[in-house]
């Protein structure tokens, strides 16, 4: 008896883990974490905590419904792929059936959470990104241009300004700015990654930047890129967001991204297109650390 129960619970662990994967729940944590960012700097919150709490659990239950989404329409591409031939889709341990089935479950709990604890507008703009992920990105962008990453970016740039909507019920041209920092961000964090993976992209037929257009030139363009996320990451401070302490850590976040990603192209050593994108992974997350704990610790 004791052996089956220890069998059924690792077996409950294992499928747990394989839903977690299907979510991509470390990429929707820091996507949560940039919501979170939005609704503390929002002017004039007055929100219950409880609100705020459920309002990120929406968004977040949308953003991994999109996801799932992402598993099922690339389930092809995924096999052919090392990052990516064991997700459980692509594996077939889910099915796509049952992936569609909890996805549409995220969906509707997500939905249903933002109109009652946020609002309508937050509601619809985050459905808005998920067919922008889900669908014109998944389905139409990777698979047709080597610009997917930066016209599809916009979807996943949203959080802040999903999170600042919750609590003002407006727009406003703050959150913008936020977005623009993501949206800015991503392409040479995913590019980075694209490099180090060039292969299985040509295995796979997506015309990924390094694919299309060489390794070379998309080194340069991340480097490009990271110098204007560093001039983009300043506009904060300078309409009055944020203060010295955000700037500080700005400045020195973004410098070493800029010197790893010149080292990417002039004096590149092994493993250096992957090291730079794990460490825009945590420059994204302590960026936006920073923002948050410069308006209420300091």
């Amino acid at each position: 008896m004791t052996t089956n129960v220890l069998q059924l619970q690792r077996s409950v662990r294992a499928k747990i883990h394989e839903y977690l994967v299907l979510c991509k729940h470390k990429v929707v944590m820091l996507l949560a974490l940039t919501a979170v960012v939005g609704q503390g700097l929002a002017p004039n919150a007055e929100r219950t905590l409880l609100e705020q709490m459920m309002t990120i659990v929406g968004i977040a239950l949308l953003a991994s419904s999109a996801a799932v989404i992402n598993h099922i329409v690339d389930s092809d591409i995924d096999k052919k792929m090392r990052r990516t031939d064991a997700r459980p889709v692509a594996t077939g341990s889910i099915s796509n059936g049952h992936a569609f089935t909890f996805s549409m479950i995220m969906l509707a709990v997500g939905f249903s959470l933002l109109a009652q604890f946020a609002n309508w507008l937050t509601a619809w703009l985050t459905m808005f990104a998920l067919v922008g992920y889900a669908f014109i990105y998944t389905l139409v962008l990777k698979r047709r241009t080597p610009q997917n990453i930066v016209i599809g970016g916009f979807a996943g740039a949203m959080p802040p300004l999903l999170g600042w909507v919750s609590e003002t019920g407006t727009m406003s041209a703050e959150p913008w700015l936020l977005v623009m920092i993501v949206f800015t961000w991503t392409p040479p964090h995913f590019w980075a990654l694209a490099i180090d993976r060039k292969k299985d992209y040509e295995n796979a037929k997506v015309p990924m930047l390094p694919v299309t257009h060489g390794i070379e030139f998309t080194k340069t363009m991340v480097l490009l890129y990271s110098v204007l996320l560093t001039l983009v990451c300043v506009l904060p401070f300078l309409i009055g967001m944020s203060g010295n302490a955000y700037l500080v850590a700005s400045l020195v976040l973004n410098s070493i991204f800029v010197y790893r990603a010149w080292q990417l192209k002039f004096a590149p050593k092994e493993k250096s297109a992957i090291k730079l994108f794990i460490y825009s992974i945590w420059q994204l997350m302590l960026l936006f650390m920073a923002l948050f704990i410069d308006k209420w610790l300091i």
